[in-house]
């Protein structure tokens, strides 16, 4: 089958964001939404989009904060503003989608899941690869951040930055990968490119400080999922040590017919499992009829 070429485009919205997208597929086919995780862009779906193509319209924003996407001098770094700017963002691209499968990776998990608040009946499915909604999947990685949460420091701020260098996002790609060797090296090395931006570390530090307020979510997000019972993939890297296996199995708590794939895979499984993961979702959103 011929693949269509990916779009890559700007949108500016009222508020002031530029917001960057990548869009692939037909109009006419049924959407799935990409949303992207730290530290990372829509650039992490590059090997993922052209698997989808042929059988979905693909749309992968930049969330404010990453990739291309840009924002005015005041803007508030908060989720609920991140949220804000993809919920407007989604009704003003030309032929908005009516209805789409979320796909959570990551920071794209607490974006996705209040637009899921917000609009259930625009949610036909949920796609999360490490996209977290229990405190199962918190592990000790998490421990720093929390210290944050308690006291927010200077010291504690301080603490973090080690994970805003070159060798702490290459770690995310490498870490519980087989053979690292065989990752692209332009993953890692665009994400800290940007990230290297002036001011985009103070940026991401008040990022790692509001992801507080997602926990104190968590209890909203499972509530939607027990009266909704949207159907769920997860495809979880089993050696992910940033959001746990346990959070990929926490789900079967409030879906009991969610379908859970451990990969051989880590943190970043669009880097390594693309393939895998593309036949996965093809296979469960037949399965479930989302056209």
């Amino acid at each position: 089958m011929k693949f269509k070429t990916v779009t890559t485009q700007f949108l500016t919205l009222l508020s002031g964001e530029k917001v960057f997208w990548r869009e692939a597929g037909s109009v006419h086919s049924p959407t799935v939404l990409l949303l992207h995780g730290f530290p990372s862009s829509s650039h992490q779906f590059r090997n993922l989009i052209p698997l989808l193509e042929p059988n979905y319209r693909v749309i992968a924003p930049d969330l404010p904060g990453f990739g291309f996407t840009e924002v005015p001098s005041n803007y508030t770094y908060t989720f609920d503003n991140l949220f804000n700017t993809i919920d407007t963002f989604l009704e003003k691209i030309p032929k908005p989608p009516s209805k789409y499968t979320l796909y959570i990776f990551d920071y794209g998990a607490p974006v996705g899941l209040r637009l899921a608040l917000k609009h259930p009946e625009k949610v036909q499915a949920i796609v999360t690869q490490s996209g977290n909604a229990y405190v199962d999947g918190m592990g000790d990685f998490w421990n720093p951040i929390r210290a944050l949460w308690a006291n927010n420091s200077q010291e504690n701020r301080d603490a973090l930055l080690p994970f805003l260098t070159l060798a702490g996002t290459k770690s995310q790609y490498d870490n519980g990968v087989a053979d690292p060797s065989r990752l692209d090296p332009a993953s890692y090395t665009l994400d800290q490119a940007l990230l290297d931006r002036p001011g985009n570390k103070e940026i991401q530090i008040n990022l790692f400080y509001d992801y507080q307020n997602n926990v104190k979510l968590y209890p909203k997000f499972q509530e939607y999922f027990r009266k909704s019972q949207i159907p769920l993939l997860a495809c979880w890297g089993e050696h992910d040590i940033f959001f746990i296996a346990p959070g990929a199995t926490a789900y079967k708590r409030d879906l009991p017919n969610a379908e859970i794939k451990f990969l051989d895979a880590g943190h970043f499984a669009t880097e390594s499992n693309p393939k895998q993961i593309a036949e996965l979702m093809i296979e469960f959103l037949k399965k479930n009829e989302i056209s």
